[in-house]
């Protein structure tokens, strides 16, 4: 049965991709081929269009601002007086309104009876012309002064704030088309500088027209600096390189190298999730490069739309060729159709499938009847079986579970107890033979302070024991109590402290101190908590040293204070991790301890707002460091 419907289906399906799927492949691979170059030449030919038109109002105002420089310079340098430079100063600002000022300045002592400097300025106030002499303007540094006295040349000048230099915005920046002054064709004996408003130029720039919705321009100076753009934060602050990510947005970066080089072109440029159809030229006379930018996605919009259209007419095409086949095969293979989809879903396990029983009498309906009376038979089999594993299984899960837990817990109980009791047992049990010493012998007075040594190092290590089970057993819910940083400490005091307390824990064994802080370096923090936790390194060093080179050092960063415990021991296993933060976890579990040491300062290290840290690069035994916050 599954036969006749597979080979049906194999041969419909390969006459529909042998005679349409090609045919449709060719046609529209040529189409769109056809239309995309055609459409792609006209972008282009709008892009540039669209440009030019805006370049061109760019320098017909700047060619105003420019022009009126250059058509009074040769009266300033034939009538080189104060009075006339004054005067031709005004003249400018008065003749064109696109200039917003114009200042004069002059070589040192030119006119002697003024100074040792000279510069006249007139300014556009709105109303009125304003014009004066600048008395104490240090202009020689200036850079409208230095670039054409430097050069000798005519320039234009990136914008810049006369005012308030470094903190340009767009209300302040102008831009400057200056001009060196030779008085009789001879040396520079000063220059010329006329200002426009780059408030204006903006303005102007954007009034121009935008063929798509999101188009807007960007005009970028020397350095990539932005000097018109929507984003008016970036304007004469930023530049196209400092904005741009190189690794994420390699494409802008392109763009501006491009731009600052003074190349002419259109690129595609991908920033983030977008892609950016980018017509760009240089400003002539000028080291400026103008842009204009607008999504891929509306220049190539009427294509898309195209693709789309084709796309359907495709798909509604070969789905109605389909559906066809499809109703002429149902009709003759309905039957056998079914009753296999039923066989399958019956075959895979699901046994609550409905097959109706059919009223015909040829050979499918009765292998259909018969099929649904084998069906009814395996099925209330199946449910009993079912029913009888699914109980057993959960049982011996349930049993298995609860026989691991209790024989974890009972071995966990017996060993914490067993280990509690061999490390108390140990110093009652000196401290026991101590007593029985004192009471049964007459002791010299030498060997009286032995045994009170004994006894008194032995009730601290009992003391110790006791007090890191009740540490351990208490809730960290009341760490933040506990912990209270309320005392301004000495480091090196504190260090010292430590030391003296463990020579007398460990008489003999040799405790360094090495500190590189002068002895009024202090850090607020827990005396009790702080002491008890570099107290816990140097024990455990003790334990496992070579009783030698135990060592404290004191040094500090910026932000922190750092106490380095030190030892040639053995070290920490791979898996140290878990010693620093697993209570009861021991490197060797027939070592004397309960395994609290390190996690306990870690504890207390943290409450107290630092950090432990294990060196795993130090080869030569353990170094553990403590850093404070100062």
């Amino acid at each position: 049965m599954d036969k006749p419907r597979k080979s049906l289906a194999r041969k419909i399906g390969i006459t529909i991709l042998l005679l349409a799927a090609p045919l449709f492949m060719v046609s529209l691979g040529v189409f769109f081929k056809h239309v995309q170059a055609i459409m792609h030449k006209e972008t282009m030919e709008r892009s540039y269009s669209t440009l030019n038109t805006t370049m061109q109002r760019v320098v017909n105002y700047m060619s105003a601002v420019k022009n009126a420089a250059k058509s009074n310079v040769w009266l300033m340098e034939a009538n080189f007086n104060p009075d006339s430079l004054q005067s031709l100063s005004r003249r400018i600002v008065t003749i064109n309104q696109s200039v917003i000022s114009c200042s004069v300045g002059t070589e040192p002592d030119v006119f002697p009876e003024y100074g040792s400097r000279f510069s006249v300025y007139s300014v556009n106030d709105g109303d009125t012309i304003l014009t004066a002499r600048e008395s104490d303007y240090d202009y020689y540094e200036r850079h409208w002064y230095q670039e054409p006295k430097r050069t000798g040349k005519d320039s234009w000048l990136d914008p810049f704030s006369d005012f308030n230099q470094g903190t340009i915005s767009l209300n302040d920046a102008i831009a400057s088309y200056c001009i060196p002054l030779r008085p009789g064709g001879g040396r520079i004996q000063g220059v010329v500088s006329t200002d426009f408003s780059f408030g204006r130029l903006s303005k102007i720039i954007e009034a121009s027209e935008h063929p798509f919705p999101s188009a807007y321009y960007m005009l970028l100076g020397t350095d990539g600096r932005y000097l018109v753009y929507p984003e008016s934060s970036f304007l004469f602050r930023r530049t196209i390189f400092s904005v741009t990510d190189s690794i994420q947005d390699p494409d802008v970066i392109k763009l501006g190298r491009e731009m600052t080089a003074g190349k002419q072109g259109i690129m595609h440029v991908k920033r983030g999730d977008e892609v950016y159809h980018v017509c760009y030229a240089p400003v002539p006379e000028t080291q400026w490069s103008l842009a204009m930018v607008c999504l891929d996605d509306e220049v190539l919009s009427d294509y898309n739309h195209l693709v789309y259209l084709a796309i359907i007419v495709v798909v509604v095409g070969l789905m109605l060729i389909l559906l066809i086949t499809v109703s002429v095969v149902r009709m003759n293979i309905k039957p056998i159709k079914q009753l296999l989809d039923d066989m399958q879903m019956i075959a895979s396990g699901n046994y609550d499938v409905v097959i109706p029983l059919s009223p015909r009498k040829d050979a499918v309906a009765l292998l259909q009847n018969a099929f649904i009376a084998m069906k009814r038979t395996i099925v209330a089999h199946m449910k009993e079986v079912k029913q009888t594993s699914e109980q057993v299984r959960v049982e011996n899960e349930e049993l298995e579970q609860a026989m691991a837990a209790a024989k974890k817990s009972f071995e966990e109980k017996r060993r914490f107890s067993q280990h509690v009791l061999r490390q108390i047992r140990l110093p009652l049990n000196i401290l026991e033979g101590m007593t029985d010493t004192l009471l049964s012998h007459h002791l010299t007075p030498s060997e009286l302070q032995v045994v009170k040594d004994t006894m008194a190092i032995n009730v601290i290590r009992l003391d110790r024991r006791v007090t890191m089970l009740y540490d351990s057993s208490r809730p960290k819910s009341e760490d933040k109590v506990q912990y209270l940083r309320n005392s301004k400490l000495p480091c090196n005091e504190l260090a010292r402290e430590v030391i003296e307390y463990m020579h007398t824990c460990h008489a003999n064994l040799e405790f360094h101190l090495e500190t590189l802080l002068s002895d009024d370096v202090c850090i607020q923090t827990n005396h009790f908590f702080l002491n008890r936790a570099i107290g816990e390194l140097l024990h455990n060093a003790a334990k496992f040293s070579d009783d030698k080179h135990i060592t404290l050092r004191l040094m500090e960063t910026e932000s922190t204070v750092c106490f380095i415990v030190e030892d040639t021991g053995p070290g920490l296993q791979k898996d140290w991790h878990e010693i620093l933060t697993q209570p009861f976890t021991q490197a060797n579990e027939e070592s004397m301890g309960f395994g609290l040491g390190l996690p306990l300062a870690q504890r207390q290290v943290t409450g107290l707002g630092g950090n432990l840290i294990y060196d795993a690069d130090y080869q030569q035994g353990c170094r553990i460091i403590i850093e404070m916050p100062k």
